[in-house]
């Protein structure tokens, strides 16, 4: 029994407890502190047995397992996929696939040849009790048939709600007939260099192996597309983990296992789980994800090219070219312009830019802040929607059916700033911004930063000129270029693409 004294200051105590607690809540609902609409009833953020492991020990994996080997699944499927010859059979990309099959980043000479089935095994994760699974989006990609298995044995077939190529996410639903135990998903900004992990998946087929390890890095780029962005472990993880779960020791995903290293040890990667969530009632909605385009070319902002256009420290996305009638020509963005800022979002690097424009709002204008000649400058730029990959306008139909296009280059005039910039003597002719891999222009030898001085014997001297000349070139089986490069000039003759 408490006396008098004691009980009263522990009532008081507990009174005051309970109306901070209450006032919290009150404030955080005011203030707006609540997950983005429509995730909170979707997703879990934090698990109702989340397990904690303050201190690194056995029992903290044992424990760890145990909770949430149930909500790991396994995923086989029956795929349509195009066998590939290669023009280069020596090489062989360092990121393959998780599951045996063909490398996904492989881009030599690709030339498809047959179509065959083939039988694939990946990893995924549930996240709602309804049956929605989140798995890379190349495990399912082409199945005719998906197969869920759960720990218990439990098997249930799978449909697709929703893919996104560009993240390499997908989302799959099954129906289990009662509600599923669910992964709480973390915060993957939070991450920290040497935090603990554990990885739950199905390698080489062996069904729920659990391996731990480290953070080993973060924001890594590997050449997996525009938004690398990657999370590096060294917890072991082989050809099967695809699509599985990294969690943290609180037992919440925090990345979305998705590459590895060929004959790497210790190296995997993995999609950090904030760059899903901001796609995942888009894919549970549309099916597919709508991002932001602006319609630029950009490059990144070397140590030398930071001193040449006068900035203090290498920052920013450099635009080399612009796409005339897009967003960013009608905000009067030019080229030679570095970007520094977009929506009040720093861009310290080439690869923030694409990721920050395509998580803006389609229709949405912003404020993007720009570097041109030393001095800032502020703009207001309308954001437009991303096409769809393999979707193709009429516009850009008849453009790649131009000679430039078969020829695999883009140009632009030489302006006085430029040239100042560059070292150019003149402004005559028109500047090689852009030549495509593997084009004819490519295999001419043609590269970016060379002048075009004649086309077909015909004097360039600015951009108008280019174009007449390129459409008298017309249906044209080849065309002579005359290429200043540095202090030295020499003809290339390219062959159009028929």
């Amino acid at each position: 029994m408490f006396s008098g004294k004691k009980g009263f200051g522990f009532v008081t105590l507990f009174t005051v407890g309970l109306a901070s607690l209450i006032l919290g809540i009150a404030l955080t609902a005011r203030l707006g502190i609540t997950p983005p609409i429509g995730a909170e009833t979707f997703w879990k953020e934090n698990g109702d047995k989340k397990v904690e492991g303050p201190s690194l020990g056995i029992n903290s994996f044992v424990e760890l397992s145990k909770a949430l080997n149930p909500v790991v699944v396994n995923i086989s499927t029956t795929q349509v996929v195009k066998e590939r010859g290669t023009q280069f059979p020596e090489f062989k990309s360092p990121f393959e696939d998780f599951f045996g099959g063909e490398d996904p980043f492989k881009f030599f000479g690709e030339m498809p040849q047959r179509e065959f089935k083939r039988q694939s095994l990946g990893s995924g994760f549930i996240i709602n009790k309804e049956g929605y699974i989140l798995t890379n989006n190349h495990v399912v990609e082409n199945a005719e048939e998906i197969l869920v298995t759960f720990t218990n044995k439990k098997e249930h077939k799978a449909k697709i709600i929703g893919t996104d190529s560009r993240l390499d996410i997908a989302l799959i639903k099954i129906d289990a007939g009662e509600d599923l135990p669910v992964a709480a998903l973390g915060d993957s900004d939070k991450l920290q260099i040497g935090e603990w992990v554990m990885a739950i998946g199905n390698p080489f087929g062996l069904s729920h192996t659990v391996t731990s390890g480290i953070i080993s890095a973060k924001g890594r780029v590997i050449g997996a597309g525009p938004y690398d962005n990657f999370i590096q472990t060294d917890a072991s993880i082989n050809p099967g983990n695809s699509g599985g779960p990294l969690f943290n020791l609180k037992g919440e995903v925090i990345g979305i296992n998705t590459a590895i290293i060929a004959g790497g040890q210790g190296i995997g990667f993995a999609t950090p789980i904030n760059m899903a969530k901001e796609i995942l009632i888009q894919l549970k909605e549309k099916g597919r994800v709508t991002r932001g385009w602006i319609g630029v070319t950009i490059q990144d902002v070397t140590p030398e090219l930071a001193q040449s256009f006068g900035l203090k420290e290498k920052q920013g996305a450099l635009v080399s070219s612009v796409s005339k009638g897009d967003p960013a020509d009608k905000a009067g963005i030019k080229s030679g312009d570095i970007i520094i800022e977009f929506d009040n979002k720093e861009i310290k690097e080439v690869n923030d830019l694409p990721k920050t424009v395509a998580a803006t709002l389609p229709g949405k204008t912003v404020k993007i802040k720009i570097m041109r000649d030393g001095k800032e400058k502020v703009l207001a730029i309308t954001v437009a929607t991303m096409k769809e990959e393999g979707e193709i306008t009429a516009k850009e139909e008849k453009e790649e059916a131009s000679p430039e296009n078969k020829i695999g280059i883009s140009v632009q005039p030489i302006t006085p700033e430029i040239a100042r910039r560059y070292g150019f003597k003149e402004t005559d002719g028109v500047l090689v911004v852009q030549v495509k891999p593997d084009s004819p222009a490519g295999k001419a030898g043609i590269k970016r930063g060379d002048i075009i001085k004649e086309v077909n014997r015909l004097e360039i001297t600015n951009l108008k000129d280019y174009k007449d000349a390129m459409k008298k070139a017309g249906k044209d089986k080849t065309v002579l270029f005359l290429i200043q490069r540095g202090s030295n000039t020499f003809y290339a003759a390219i062959k159009v693409k028929e």
